[in-house]
């Protein structure tokens, strides 16, 4: 799977590990910064992945910042992304399952790095579950 990656300063190490985990896997990935734990605003990180998953360019997403919340809303802002804020794996399974999420949202300050694993894992492993869920979804994007 191509993934395309992005954190802020806060998330800076966390992002890191991942990375090589996710390289580990098999995965393609692009590192879209930051680089390093100096202060980074965290939409310029979140608007390049979001960019790239919404054009295809990349398979999925993921995006770290310390509590998720704020580089989760820059990605939201695009009409084509569905980002999911995770903490924990079954919650990373739903946001897959039910609402077809293309970018996992991990909260760096908040999530253990085995649970950031268990997270990225079942993500990426998870498909679309559609049926009841698919009218749903398409409602996300409507009146944008």
């Amino acid at each position: 799977m191509k993934i395309a990656i992005g954190c802020d300063h806060a998330a800076f190490h966390l992002k890191e590990k991942i990375k090589v985990y996710l390289q580990s896997k098999g995965h393609e990935i692009k590192d879209f910064g930051c680089y390093s734990e100096e202060r980074a605003d965290y939409p310029d990180y979140a608007h390049p992945v979001a960019n790239a998953v919404e054009s295809k360019e990349f398979d999925a997403g993921l995006l770290m910042c310390g509590s998720g919340n704020g580089i989760n809303m820059t990605a939201n802002k695009h009409k084509g992304i569905r980002s999911a804020l995770c903490w924990n794996a079954e919650i990373a399974e739903l946001a897959r399952l039910h609402n077809d999420a293309n970018i996992l949202t991990l909260p760096a300050r908040y999530i253990s790095e085995e649970e950031a694993k268990k997270c990225v894992d079942i993500f990426y492993a998870t498909a679309f579950e559609g049926g009841r869920h698919t009218d749903r979804v398409k409602k996300i994007s409507e009146g944008c």
